[in-house]
C-alpha cells in the first residue's frame, strides 16, 4: 500500500514498552530519531513509558507483565494445551482486547496519528489482546502502517504448543493491504514470506558509528575500582540478561581455558523469564573456577545511586573498560551487543547464531567464533587478541569499517525514507 510521505505529520508508536534497555525500546528511539529529523512527530503508546509524558499514552493491560496479560500468556502457552483452549480464555482475550482498542482509538484521536508503528507488538505473541487489537484497529481504519519486526513466534520453541493458533495465524503478523512490513534480518524476511506470503523491507539494527564514543568522563573513571578488579586483571564483559538463550556458560568455560587473571562481568539480571537458569550459571562458575559478578544492581539505564549509596552505572559507561565482549548466544533476533562492541572497538567472542552466520559475518568481520561449545582454537585466538596489540588494532578498526558502511544512522534515515515514498 502507497504510504503518502506528504500526508504524514504524526507517527505512533505501538508496544508492550517503551523503556529500559531491552532491543526494541532502543531501536524505537533510533527509528524516531530519524522521524524527528525529517519533521515528523513521535507519539508512544504502551503498557510501560520512560518518554515524554506529553507524549505517552499509557495502559497498563498493554505491558506484557500485566497480571491478567501474563495469565492469559500462561494459559494460552501451557504444555498441556493440546491445541485447544477453554470459552472462558476467549471471553477474557476478547474483553482486554476491546480494552485495549478502545484506548487506541483515543491514543490516535488525541495525538492525530496519520501513521502507525507496531514495534514487534504484533510479531512475538507476549500480550495477545493487543495484538489482536492493533490488527483489528487497522482493519477498521485503513490507517497506514509499518510493522516493525523484531522476533517471531515460530523462532521461540515456547511458542509451538499453544492454544491459539487461531489468534496468531491472524494477528502475529496480520497481513493486511495497509501494512509495510519490515524485519531486522534476511532470515526473517524468507520465512516471513514462506509461512505467511507477505514481502518485507529488511531494516537492520544500527548505532551511531558517523560519531564515536567519547572517552570514559569523570563519573564512569572509577568502573574498574567499583567492580573490584585489580589493574591486572581482565574485565571479560557479557552484557546480556541472563537466560538461557544467551549461552553464557560459554562465556565461563572460555575464561576458565584462558589462564589469565580475569573476571567475567554480567550486565543483566534475569528478568522475567525466572531464575533456575541464573543459579546454574552460578554453580558452574564456582565448579570452573571463574570469578563471576552478577552486577545488574549496579547498571541500569540511567546514572543514579543505589539504597545503600553505590553509583549506577549505565551500560555504556562498561564498555569502554572491557577487555573482550563475550557474546555466546544460540538464537538473537540480530544482535545489539554485537554492534555495541564493534562501536567500542572491542574484540568479540561470538557464537554463529544464525543471523550472526547468514547476514553479520559474510560482510568480513572479524570476531572470536564458536559453533556451540568452545574450541582450543577459540582459546587461542581469544589469548592472542587479548596480548597482541597490533591484532587488536586491527580487529576493532576492521569491523568498525565494515560497521559504518552497513549498519549506521545514514543507512537507517535511507532505508526509512525509502519506505515513506
Amino acid at each position: 500500500m502507497y504510504i503518502p510521505f506528504d500526508k504524514v505529520h504524526n507517527i505512533g508508536f505501538i508496544s508492550t514498552r517503551f523503556a529500559g534497555t531491552d532491543g526494541v525500546s532502543m531501536e524505537t528511539e533510533k527509528w524516531a530519531n530519524v522521524f524527528k529529523e525529517e519533521g515528523f512527530q513521535c507519539f508512544y503508546f504502551a503498557g510501560e513509558l520512560d518518554r515524554d509524558p506529553s507524549r505517552s499514552f499509557l495502559v497498563p493491560e498493554a505491558h506484557f507483565l500485566h497480571p491478567e496479560i501474563r495469565s492469559i500468556f500462561n494459559t494460552a502457552f501451557a504444555l498441556d494445551t493440546n491445541g485447544v483452549r477453554e470459552r472462558k480464555l476467549t471471553t477474557k482475550i476478547q474483553a482486554i482486547k476491546e480494552h485495549i482498542k478502545d484506548h487506541l482509538y483515543d491514543f490516535i484521536r488525541r495525538f492525530n496519528i496519520d501513521l502507525l508503528i507496531p514495534e514487534n507488538s504484533v510479531t512475538i505473541p507476549l500480550n495477545i489482546p493487543l495484538g489482536l487489537a492493533i490488527t483489528e484497529l487497522i482493519a477498521e481504519t485503513g490507517l497506514p502502517t509499518i510493522a516493525h519486526h523484531h522476533d517471531f513466534f515460530w523462532e521461540r520453541q515456547q511458542f509451538k504448543t499453544n492454544g491459539v493458533w487461531d489468534y496468531l495465524n491472524m494477528a502475529f503478523p496480520p497481513h493486511l493491504p495497509p501494512i509495510r512490513h519490515v524485519v531486522i534480518s534476511s532470515s526473517a524476511s524468507n520465512q516471513l514470506s514462506l509461512r505467511t506470503g507477505i514481502s518485507a523491507t529488511i531494516i537492520p539494527n544500527v548505532m551511531d558509528f558517523e560519531h564515536p564514543p567519547s572517552p570514559p568522563d569523570d563519573y564512569a573513571g572509577d568502573v574498574r575500582k567499583a567492580l573490584g578488579l585489580d589493574p591486572d586483571e581482565r574485565l571479560i564483559l557479557q552484557p546480556t540478561r541472563v537466560v538461557k538463550r544467551k549461552g553464557i556458560e560459554h562465556a565461563i568455560e572460555l575464561v576458565s581455558r584462558l589462564g589469565m587473571k580475569a573476571r567475567l562481568v554480567i550486565s543483566h539480571a534475569s528478568g522475567d523469564e525466572g531464575h533456575d537458569y541464573e543459579q546454574r550459571i552460578i554453580d558452574y562458575s564456582q565448579r570452573m573456577g571463574v570469578n563471576t559478578l552478577f552486577v545488574s544492581d549496579i547498571i541500569n539505564e540511567h546514572r543514579g545511586t543505589t539504597a545503600d549509596g553505590r553509583k549506577i552505572y549505565n551500560l555504556f559507561d562498561i564498555y569502554p573498560h572491557a577487555d573482550l565482549i563475550t557474546y555466546p548466544s544460540t538464537i538473537e533476533g540480530f544482535g545489539n551487543a554485537f554492534l555495541e562492541a564493534v562501536y567500542f572497538k572491542k574484540p568479540i567472542l561470538v557464537n554463529r547464531y544464525s543471523i550472526y552466520t547468514i547476514d553479520i559475518k559474510p560482510k568480513g568481520f572479524m570476531a572470536i567464533e564458536i559453533d556451540g561449545y568452545v574450541t582450543d582454537e577459540a582459546v587461542e585466538q581469544t589469548r592472542a587478541v587479548l596480548e597482541d596489540s597490533r591484532l587488536k588494532e586491527k580487529t576493532v578498526n576492521t569491523n568498525y569499517a565494515l560497521a559504518k558502511k552497513f549498519y549506521s544512522y545514514v543507512v537507517l534515515h535511507e532505508k526509512l525514507m525509502n519506505l515513506m515514498v
